[in-house]
């Protein structure tokens, strides 16, 4: 396919979604089954198309006065990926199956800056009705954190120190240029590629295979190891998933102790199975999400790691359709769900154990918030400042996130270049 094609497609995948408020990978697959004609190389630009008219949709309509696909898709084109009105121009005329020609306003449009007076949540691209919630979270640098999260994600990947080192990896994987990840000392990482190239297929290398590395966003590896600085025998991974978090306690514990990865839904725990074996983590025991499967653990554990059910407002960059599918009715929900696990969770923590708190959302609500409230209504758990344990993990030198007045920390990606993600670290008395 040339441009042009790829160009329609990314127009009718977006109105699709739009029409119909499907997930945007929905729609991605029921046109390739449609399309069988379209190459791996095509259906990944058509993607990338997708996925950056989304990242920037609010900036994009603002200046095209158009939030319709075929403005997004055009105007992502044009001035995201830097081919210019003249390059689209060309495209569109180079190949029968795109969309129609340029109109004399749209090439005006596709020219002009963003206007300086934009709002401040169109020039950082975050709904109107969460902008209040950035505002509150980053004071004068929320259009910067949330022009931040309309960029494209490096893709990262932590070293299994249960097989190896990042040295060792780095070596392995020089092929691909990979760099170190800038704070986690177990990373590596791929900067993301520009406008169409392709990214290399990490999953298909022999290391992946083997298990000498996951796909684990930089941030999620800091939340693991700052964790695993309480030096725990005892972990529970109460809201285990797929394992990503897991995993990463293993191996930075080195497979001693014991870690009880727990998750209220099977099918998200499912995929763990494979992964510990290919990881080879031989200290992690599974535990069905059924009444009483923990009962035996309650007031045992050193630590308990809590990565609970957020807006995902921290993962933006990675799932970009979700920053426009995300209801106040939806937030409310997760707000109620993070109380409850937070209380359900605690019960598990040892005298002088530790809990850890952790989303992948910006949000203050489901962050320090919820924090708050629980240590207001909990008092026998205190704050334990992350800045100390920080500088012991990371060093001194290390990029720092916002830390509030009680040590909680948030990453984000203008600070910490790092997926959106909130850390707590509470102490239960003695």
């Amino acid at each position: 396919m040339k441009d042009g094609g790829r160009l329609a497609a990314a127009i009718e995948i977006l109105d699709d979604v739009d029409t119909h408020r499907r997930p945007v990978q929905d729609s991605l697959k029921d046109w390739g089954r449609r399309h069988r004609f379209a190459g791996s190389g095509d259906r990944l630009v058509i993607a990338n198309l997708v996925f950056d008219a989304l990242r920037k949709r609010l900036s994009l309509a603002h200046v095209m006065g158009s939030s319709s696909a075929r403005a997004l898709v055009l105007a992502t084109y044009a001035r995201s990926w830097g081919f210019g009105a003249e390059g689209l121009a060309a495209v569109l005329q180079d190949d029968r199956f795109a969309p129609e020609p340029l109109e004399p306003d749209e090439v005006a449009l596709l020219e002009k800056p963003l206007d300086a007076d934009a709002p401040d949540h169109v020039r950082a691209d975050v709904p109107l009705w969460l902008w209040p919630h950035f505002e509150e979270a980053f004071a004068e640098e929320a259009v910067e954190e949330g022009a931040a999260l309309a960029a494209r994600a490096p893709i990262d990947m932590r070293v299994n120190l249960l097989k190896g080192d990042r040295e060792r990896l780095h070596k392995r994987l020089a092929h691909l240029g990979v760099m170190d990840t800038p704070i986690s000392p177990v990373g590596l990482r791929l900067p993301p590629p520009p406008g169409k190239e392709r990214v290399p297929h990490v999953q298909a290398e022999e290391g992946f295979r083997k298990g000498w590395f996951e796909l684990q966003d930089e941030a999620s590896q800091i939340a693991a190891l700052l964790a695993a600085s309480v030096e725990p025998a005892q972990v529970l991974d109460y809201c285990a998933g797929g394992g990503g978090k897991t995993l990463a306690l293993a191996g930075a514990l080195g497979n001693r102790g014991q870690i009880y990865a727990h998750d209220v839904s099977k099918l998200r725990l499912a995929p763990i199975f494979e992964r510990l074996q290919r990881a080879g983590a031989r200290n992690v025991q599974t535990r069905d999400p059924e009444t009483g499967k923990l009962d035996d653990l309650e007031g045992r554990m050193d630590l308990v790691f809590l990565d609970v059910p957020c807006s995902g407002t921290g993962v933006w960059r990675r799932r970009p359709d979700s920053k426009w599918r995300i209801t106040a009715n939806a937030l409310s929900g997760r707000l109620r769900e993070q109380r409850e696990v937070l209380a359900q969770a605690s019960r598990y923590v040892r005298l002088g154990g530790y809990l850890a708190y952790a989303t992948c959302s910006l949000l203050p609500c489901e962050n320090q918030t919820q924090v708050r409230a629980f240590l207001s209504d909990n008092p026998v758990f205190q704050a334990e400042p992350l800045v100390s344990r920080w500088e012991q993990v990371f060093g001194e030198t290390a990029t720092k996130p916002r830390f509030t007045e009680e040590g909680f920390a948030t990453l984000s990606p203008a600070r910490t270049n790092t997926d959106g993600f909130f850390v707590a670290l509470l102490k239960r008395a003695d």
